[in-house]
């Protein structure tokens, strides 16, 4: 079990040529972020698979699965990112390194090993940090256990809930393997996110000499995450108006219009900003690992969705827009009302036409369904963009991959020293995942809902999507997502039943997203040149144990919170109403149980929004001609379309302020440092990012664990909310709503 994985041994001279490679020219990173982070060296003779690895490894990813789960239904969901156990496991690493026996059994035997091989390495890290990744992004496929158990007070058996999970958590290593030769070998494709752990490692791992008049990297690690930890004290408990502060507001709290106009979480935003790290990294990941070209565009984005499109569709009340509040996941009646979803559905679990009819059209706020227009936008200018400008690349690595491929790169070239993971590995596990879920939907075709051919053609959406959407998440660390046009294919093919839409969507968007979630995870192993099995091992172990721990979990809390998720029978201020799995739940009345042909479509009130598709069409090709005719131009080629009209995909749940104050970090790292301090940028910008969130992550644990969980609460004005009591009304003539005033 010193399970090291035996590389192929590259002879003396080459080995020796091997560490040397960083100093030819030829071995320069195309990526300068990536030449000032990742180290160009490597020692194949380095333990991997230890005692030690195995034991933080698989306790990191239960810890992480368990908590995140539990988060997962708060009002303020927290996502506990592996930085927590990548930090918490080092001294914890070294101590069993110092304290478990080195005796070597069955000594001279082919089974020979040893518990403690030596030093904790920074390969065996990277491996638990993997076991803790797969604890740390929570399961979608949650989300339908929630909607049919606590929003559609369906039963549901374990058996199918768990098949269910497991294989949209697993189904994309097919995808993974497919690609990686796209994603993850190519020096292009750097997955900027990654330089944050690689940076972290270093910093724990290397011993380097402090510089004159400053701190080493683990000194500077350890100053941030004691300085994130105390600090969040008072966002997190003492003075949470600190999440969002909205001084507009204040202004003229009896305002409406002043309401909507500063709210930073149900208004525009104008002025609010946010003083805690959850707030800002909450839903678009750290704003320190954004390159500047794509935090430009998410903010030309924001800006144009949430001040230029938005406030002309509610003022001249497009779609009835001033019946409703400016920004909402909630679905309405045309007078204001709140829609009864129950009404409309029969005994077979599918939409009652003739109820439907008479309780009227299903309306939404404007804002609302203009992201879902955006989100059209996005997938067509996806593929346009993709073909536009990385056509030749992929075709270059097709040819590659019948003998014509260009050069390594170094870090290419040092992982051929180990053995390669096989194509028919990835393919064994693609075949019985879409074996397995055949079995499902037909043995559970009651309650699943979804046919043969609806498991088939998810699996083709996802394997269409994974190498564009896959480019643009490698380069930019902003990923378009599936889950709309999902929603909108398997909602005209099999309208009226909402658990079928929910499994389609799921299969045929997450498992692509949990290809690139693996690809990236390949990718810091390249970095880090950890034997491509070990990683594989990791990955594949640790899903496995994450999906039971986060079925187990959220069962439990269904079973010991009553009244889970549901807002009117909770008390006002509980902790457990679920805003993730509302938005999912909405997105299943739209789109399965009422159907896009009644909502976008010839029946629907949207179907203009459609024209979203060709507009998203349209504009990376006038961007690409803008850049043929302009080439000295250099700043028209860096406009992405695709990250530009999906800038706003993550609202709601996600709000104004958490953009805005993302938008005003990542241009201070980005940009500011990286331009005016780039040697200050290269040492320390991802080891803040990490430090403050461990700090936050720790500290959130604590508040919890100590004070929350036991009801105890701090009430002053402090933590009264933003102070934004309006921001919510509607405006609309005679629309009458609890605690808004009338309009006449």
């Amino acid at each position: 079990m010193a399970g090291q994985e035996k590389p192929n041994e590259p002879p003396a001279k080459e080995k020796e040529k091997e560490v040397e490679l960083d100093e030819t020219e030829n071995d320069v990173c195309p990526i300068k972020e990536v030449e000032l982070t990742v180290p160009k060296t490597d020692d194949p003779t380095m333990p991997v698979l230890t005692f030690r690895m195995w034991v933080l490894g698989i306790t990191s990813c239960v810890v992480l699965s368990f908590v995140n789960q539990f988060y997962w239904y708060r009002t303020e969901p927290l996502s506990i990112g592996s930085i927590a156990a990548q930090v918490a496991t080092v001294p914890l690493g070294h101590l069993m390194a110092r304290t478990i026996t080195e005796r070597v059994f069955f000594k001279d035997k082919w089974c020979e090993f040893t518990l403690n091989p030596g030093p904790f390495n920074i390969k065996e890290h990277v491996l638990i940090t993997i076991f803790a990744n797969s604890g740390a992004g929570g399961a979608y496929a949650t989300h339908i256990l929630s909607a049919v158990k606590l929003f559609y007070k369906k039963q549901l058996a374990f058996l199918p809930a768990f098949i269910v999970m497991l294989t949209t958590q697993v189904l994309g290593f097919g995808w993974a393997g497919i690609f990686r030769r796209f994603l993850v070998e190519p020096a292009e494709m750097w997955w900027p996110s990654n330089l944050v752990q690689v940076s972290l490692f270093r910093s724990l791992h290397e011993k380097e000499k402090r510089p004159k008049g400053g701190t080493t990297r683990t000194q500077f690690f350890v100053i941030v995450l004691i300085c994130s930890f105390a600090y969040y004290i008072l966002p997190g408990y003492f003075l949470q108006i600190l999440t969002s502060i909205s001084w507009v507001c204040w202004i003229n709290k009896k305002s409406v219009l002043v309401n909507q106009l500063g709210s930073g979480q149900n208004g525009f935003g104008i002025g609010s900003f946010g003083m805690d790290w959850s707030t800002i990294a909450s839903y678009l990941g750290t704003p320190l690992a954004s390159p500047w070209f794509a935090t430009a565009n998410v903010a030309v984005g924001f800006c144009l969705m949430m001040f230029v499109v938005s406030p002309l569709g509610y003022w001249f009340n497009i779609y009835r827009a001033k019946n409703f509040p400016f920004y909402s996941n909630e679905l309405f009646q045309a007078d204001g009302s709140h829609y009864n979803t129950s009404a409309i559905i029969n005994s077979n679990f599918q939409l009652d036409k003739m109820a439907y009819e008479k309780q009227g059209p299903l309306y939404m706020s404007t804002f609302f369904a203009m992201t879902y227009g955006l989100g059209f936008a996005t997938l067509s200018a996806t593929i346009v963009h993709v073909l536009l400008y990385n056509g030749r690349d992929i075709l270059d690595k097709i040819r590659g991959a019948l003998g014509k491929s260009k050069k390594d790169d170094v870090h290419t070239r040092l992982m051929r020293a180990y053995k390669p993971v096989p194509m028919w590995w990835f393919i064994v596990i693609l075949v019985l995942n879409i074996a397995l879920i055949l079995f499902a939907c037909h043995h559970y075709a009651d309650i699943l809902q979804l046919p043969w051919w609806g498991v088939l053609l998810a699996c083709a959406v996802a394997i269409t999507f994974t190498l564009p959407i896959g480019i643009i998440a490698a380069t930019t660390n902003q990923q378009p997502g599936l889950n709309i046009i999902t929603e909108y294919m398997i909602g005209y093919l099999y309208p009226g039943r909402p658990v079928a839409n929910m499994c389609f969507k799921t299969y045929g968007y997450i498992s692509m997203a949990q290809a690139l979630t693996f690809v990236s995870d390949f990718k810091l192993g390249h970095y880090m040149k950890i034997p491509p099995r070990a990683m594989f091992m990791a990955q594949v172990l640790g899903t496995i144990i994450s999906v039971i721990i986060y079925q187990i979990t959220a069962w439990t809390l269904m079973a010991t919170i009553p009244n889970l998720c549901d807002k009117q029978l909770l008390p006002k201020d509980s902790e457990w109403t679920c805003p993730m799995d509302h938005v999912f739940y909405d997105a299943s009345v739209i789109w399965g149980l009422v159907g896009p042909q009644r909502i976008f479509g010839n029946l629907g009130v949207y179907s203009d929004v459609n024209y979203f598709f060709l507009i998203g069409a349209i504009l990376p090709f006038l961007g690409w001609l803008a850049h043929k005719c302009f080439p000295k131009q250099n700043w028209i080629r860096l406009i992405h379309f695709p990250v530009l009209l999906g800038a706003t995909a993550m609202m709601p749940p996600a709000t104004a302020v958490n953009y805005t104050s993302w938008i005003f970090f990542a241009f201070l790292s980005g940009y500011v440092a990286f331009r005016f301090y780039p040697k200050a940028w290269s040492r320390y910008n991802y080891i803040l990012s990490g430090g403050l969130d461990a700090g936050t992550a720790f500290m959130s644990i604590a508040l919890f664990l100590g004070l929350q969980s036991s009801g105890v609460a701090l009430n002053w004005w402090g933590n009264n909310g933003e102070g934004c009591p309006l921001a919510t009304c509607p405006t609309a003539t005679g629309v009458v709503v609890p605690d808004c005033p009338v309009f006449s």
